[in-house]
Parts: C-alpha cells; structure tokens; sequence
C-alpha cells in the first residue's frame, strides 16, 4: 500500500521503469553494436592492411611518383581521383549480380570478393593519399570531422565489449593456425 502522507514520495515505481528503461538501452546498444562490430571489422582486417599492402607499391620508382602526384592535387581533382575508382566498382557488382540470375553463383561470388578486395584497396590508399586535399573543402571536412568523431566513440565502445574481445581472440588463434600450417607445409613441401 502506498503512503500517501504528505511530504514523502514513494519513487519505487520511478525506480523500476527507470531500471527497465536502463535495461532496455543496454540491451538495444548491444543489439545496434554487433552490426557496427561487422563494419569495424571490415575496416581493422580490411581497409586499413589493404591500404598497407597497396602502399608497399610505392617502393616501385614510378609508383612512388604517381602517389606523389597524387598527393599535390588540388582539392576538387583529389575528390575525382578518389571517387572515380569507387564508381567504376558498380559496374562490375552489377555483372555480379547478372552471373547470379544466370546460375553462376560461384563465378559471381568471386567476382564480388575481388571487386571488393581490390576496390578496398585502392580506395584506403587513394584516400590516404588524397584526404589532406579533401579535407580543404569546407563541405568535406563538415562532413567528414564529425563522422570521424562519431566513428571513434563507437570504436572506443565496440573495442570495449566482451564480443570485440572475444573476436580478437579468435583472430590471434587463427593466426597462430595458420603460421603453425605455413611452417609445416614449407617444412615439408619446400625444403627438399
């Protein structure tokens, strides 16, 4: 029974919708970081260490001077270097997706994979290269600093999760599976 004598409030059910409440964020914030978890993912495993592997072409003398090049443009040809590369990847998702609604869906799913791989690639390293340029237009750096910021936080929380943890522990195990498979296959296959 509540009191209702004046002058003390009974905040019990305050209380508990405010718990539920509380519970329900946590439960939907988990929920909305598991696909930003697949996101950030792609981006530790893929975008930055493609971006990595396509740098290590800037060791080729005339590599090195096309990046050079690039890194001198100015702003509004910078943004046509790095966005023109990332739109000629629709066309062949788009025979992808025809191999696909032909029957070929190994075929179409190699396809994807490797514009996907390669596009990864060359986008990371080309907008290494270009976003000191991009970042001199206005509009850009209004965009890009705030998303950037945003990106960050969630980063901060996703890599402070137990399913984040949980992944690189994974991760660190395959390599370790791997390295152990490669030092026995050469041991095996390549020192006769």
């Amino acid at each position: 029974m509540r009191d209702l004598t004046p002058g003390r409030l009974d905040i019990s059910g305050e209380m508990t919708i405010l718990k539920k409440v509380n519970a329900f964020k946590k439960i939907l914030r988990n929920i909305l970081l598991a696909p930003m978890l697949l996101v950030l993912l792609f981006e530790e495993w893929g975008w930055e260490p493609l971006a990595r592997a396509f740098a290590r072409l800037a060791k080729l003398p005339f590599w090195a001077r096309l990046e050079g090049f690039i890194t001198r443009l100015p702003p509004w040809v910078a943004l046509l270097v790095f966005g023109v590369p990332v739109a000629t990847l629709v066309p062949i998702k788009l025979l992808a997706l025809y191999l696909f609604s032909q029957g070929y869906a190994a075929l179409g799913l190699a396809l994807v994979i490797a514009a996907k791989v390669t596009g990864t690639a060359i986008a990371a390293r080309l907008f290494q290269l270009t976003q000191p340029a991009l970042m001199r237009m206005a509009w850009f750096a209004r965009i890009y600093t705030p998303w950037k910021a945003w990106k960050d936080r969630v980063l901060t929380q996703v890599r402070q999760s137990a399913l984040w943890h949980a992944v690189r522990q994974i991760k660190a195990r395959m390599k370790r599976l791997i390295r152990q498979v490669w030092a026995r296959f050469k041991n095996r296959h390549l020192h006769t």
